[in-house]
């Protein structure tokens, strides 16, 4: 089955202003704050791809704002049931829903838009489809689409010299300022990584340099009566819910050790271990969720590198929780994976292994839960599974 994106374009006399204008999954976030690019989650076989907007904090300017989704890897008649939904986000329920039946070859869908109307946002539904996919229902609305570039034709060879006598020739003149760079066009590309394609080459990614930006993003499924009284209502609301995203590496000199909340063991960017979590989410809110940065100017000093997370406490297995697993290269496509349904008491679980293949970072999607036996840590059971082989001790936030 094909996925499924969704995308929202802020509009001023039906064109966006600027590309920072059109916010969808490799641009997550509008400069504006009104926009917000969540992600998907999965739940009893439907996957929703949520987009957050605060209609008090859109801009004056903007006239109208497009809710749209695209399909990768086939066409909408291939994706069934597809629909929006506008849920006011105060009171938890649906204000409006629209469903958009008899799809056939689009690649792309307006399924409805927010416009100001005598000073009140007001939504309607659209159902305008395109079979140019996203690309085409971007440069519609104005967005410059990065295209991949073609090769130059070979020059023709010069034509042999002849010997002349030799003349003063004078020095060229000096050569003129190269004008400023266009901005760069926005790019439109992912990978998603499942059980039957679950590694990619960052390099063939083009994310040979800058920083690498791990991103955890989670959210409750459904209540967790069945694992404590306590839990009344679902977690998400609860600040006891604390999940950890971690990070064991090795290195080329054999050092090797753990990024982590815990024991405030949060690493360092620009000295090794060259891994740096910034973020130590209690809500799952993808604005501010667990971070990891892995500084790839340094990719020749990593061996390998395991991101994991575990449940620092709040909860003792990762059912019912729904996470999507981000890697972002500063340069390049991003990469995501969705984890699967956990079946089984985990409170760990191995994300990705990252490891250097000749001088080449390939991520390996791992998405595998683990189940520590008694008295065994969870990090000390990523450690067996992955066989890294370090000295545990007790550590604290």
């Amino acid at each position: 089955m094909p996925d499924a994106d969704a995308s929202a374009l802020l509009l001023v006399s039906g064109k966006v202003r600027s590309d920072a204008d059109f916010v969808f999954y490799n641009q997550p976030a509008h400069s504006s704050g009104a926009i917000r690019h969540e992600g998907k989650r999965t739940a009893g076989g439907r996957v929703t791809d949520t987009l957050l907007v605060d209609l008090t904090r859109v801009e004056s300017a903007i006239e109208t704002i497009v809710l749209a989704a695209s399909s990768d890897g086939g066409a909408f008649g291939q994706v069934p049931g597809l629909y929006i939904e506008v849920q006011d986000t105060t009171q938890g329920s649906p204000v409006a829903r629209f469903d958009n039946p008899g799809a056939t070859t689009e690649t792309a869908f307006v399924l409805g838009e927010f416009y100001r109307r005598q000073g009140a946002w007001k939504f309607r539904a659209v159902g305008q489809g395109y079979s140019s996919g996203l690309e085409g229902l971007a440069t519609d609305y104005g967005i410059t689409v990065d295209e991949p570039q073609q090769a130059a034709p070979a020059p023709t060879p010069a034509a042999a010299p002849v010997a002349a006598p030799s003349a003063y020739t004078p020095p060229p003149p000096p050569p003129a300022a190269p004008p400023a760079a266009p901005p760069e066009p926005v790019r439109l590309t992912k990978v998603t990584l499942t059980k039957a394609a679950p590694s990619v080459s960052l390099t063939k990614q083009g994310g040979t340099s800058g920083t690498l930006h791990v991103n955890l993003n989670w959210q409750v499924r459904k209540q967790f009566s069945g694992w404590s009284s306590k839990f009344g209502r679902p977690a998400a609301m609860h600040s006891d819910l604390d999940l950890d995203l971690c990070a064991l590496y090795e290195l080329t000199d054999g050092s090797k050790g753990v990024v982590q909340a815990l024991g405030n063991a949060f690493g360092a960017l620009h000295q090794p271990p060259y891994i740096h979590l910034d973020g130590d989410d209690r809500t799952g809110a993808v604005s501010t969720g667990e971070n990891l940065t892995v500084n790839l100017d340094r990719k020749n000093a990593f061996r390998r590198i395991l991101v994991f997370v575990t449940i620092y406490e709040g909860a003792r297995s990762f059912a019912d929780l729904n996470a999507t697993v981000t890697l972002q290269p500063q340069h390049g496509a991003p990469v995501e994976f969705f984890l699967d349904e956990c079946t089984v008491p985990s409170p760990v679980c191995a994300l990705a292994l990252i490891t250097n293949t000749g001088g080449d970072l390939v991520v390996q999607r791992e998405a595998r839960y683990l189940v520590p036996e008694r008295g065994v840590s969870p990090q000390r059971t990523v450690d067996y599974a992955y066989g890294w082989g370090m000295n545990w001790t007790p550590g604290r936030k």
